[in-house]
């Protein structure tokens, strides 16, 4: 099979799924060092940046570059390919030997670039998925994606509430009932409070210096609370890579602003960044009322439970992240909010139609 020296793939990625990554992958193998070049619209609703970090962590041993392309595509058209072709050229400005594609168009590519033209799978026959059939069906099309597309298409439900108020619970149950449902369904995942956790350290390395020392010997520093803001966002994108359409988080990083307030008063700049890094869909409030409060031991706020009551739903509200407050017995938060998340989930995923194509 002859090797070429300098290859190029080039395509919308939108978003990139398992066909795309056998096209880079077989390049890969017959070249000696391989370009993917990604070309967005700027009508399309997942950021060029993004499909290029999505595609540099899966291939890692490749060049990948990106371009805005907002020239409708018209292989009939010889000046719409004059127009693509000014956008791919800049883009990559080295000489071409060979162009891989799965498309028709790979012909007159491969001449305009005076390179090789390389058809893989042109029948889809080893992975029979289309970036539209994705853009339809994101949960059916799950195991055809990788990890992080995965978990950037995660719905990403947040528990949160007062000390004692159930969210541990209603978290795990939650993930339950979908996972019930089989199939894709069934790798839904949770991910626990890790504040609980660091609390759980501090508490043990006091009482390696203290022994007998008790909970409200702790005492936190506003330099905590990015520590653990982080490493809850990096659990709950370790959790979406692997796990199913959504997620059930046990609090969440900004969660963590108002823990901040509890413990080291006011607010803190780091902790509220970090807070926005990650794109969630829908907070589910724990309401203290009719929740009796039990200590376990790392727990001793039960008057401040409706001061922090209001403290999520004012930062809720002033923030803009869509939320509901669950009230009543377990069972009926419990049905509550999984008609919340299912409401969410029949929304779909809303991309915006691409560029209209014309072969």
């Amino acid at each position: 099979m002859k090797r070429h020296g300098h290859g190029l793939v080039l395509g919308k990625f939108y978003p990139p799924h398992a066909g795309h990554h056998h096209l880079v992958r077989t390049a890969r193998d017959r070249c000696e060092r391989l370009t993917v070049l990604v070309c967005a619209a700027s009508v399309e609703s997942i950021p060029l940046a993004d499909r290029v970090a999505w595609m540099r962590e899966t291939h890692p041993d490749v060049t990948v570059v990106g371009a805005v392309d907002d020239t409708h595509m018209d292989v009939r058209d010889p000046a719409v390919w004059d127009a693509h072709m000014a956008v791919f050229t800049a883009a990559v400005p080295e000489r071409v030997d060979a162009v891989f594609t799965s498309e028709a168009y790979g012909e007159e590519l491969g001449r305009r670039l005076g390179a090789a033209s390389v058809l893989v799978d042109p029948g889809r026959i080893l992975f029979p998925v289309s970036g539209t059939a994705v853009r339809e069906d994101p949960a059916g099309c799950r195991d055809l994606l990788q990890p992080p597309v995965r978990a950037a298409l995660a719905r990403r439900v947040v528990v949160l509430g007062a000390e004692s108020t159930g969210t541990t619970t209603l978290a795990r149950a939650l993930a339950g009932h979908y996972r019930a449902r089989g199939g894709v369904w069934a790798r839904t995942g949770y991910v626990a409070e890790y504040g609980r956790e660091y609390s759980e350290h501090k508490l043990a390395a006091l009482r390696e210096r203290r022994p007998g020392a008790a909970w409200e010997d702790v005492s936190f520093t506003t330099d905590d609370f990015p520590l653990i803001a982080k490493a809850q966002n990096d659990r709950e994108e370790t959790a979406a890579r692997a796990g199913s359409p959504v997620l059930f988080c046990d609090t969440d990083s900004f969660a963590t602003t108002v823990w901040h307030e509890r413990y080291a008063g006011g607010r803190n700049p780091l902790v509220e960044e970090i807070a926005d890094r990650t794109a969630r869909h829908l907070w589910l409030l724990t309401d203290h009322e009719g929740v009796a409060f039990e200590d376990d031991g790392l727990r001793d706020g039960e008057e401040l439970r409706p001061w922090m009551t209001d403290r999520f739903r004012a930062g809720l509200t002033r923030t803009g992240r869509p939320f509901i407050e669950l009230t009543g017995p377990p069972e009926a938060r419990l049905a509550t909010a999984t008609a919340a998340v299912d409401a969410l989930l029949a929304t779909g995923w809303d991309f915006a139609a691409p560029l209209p194509e014309k072969r």
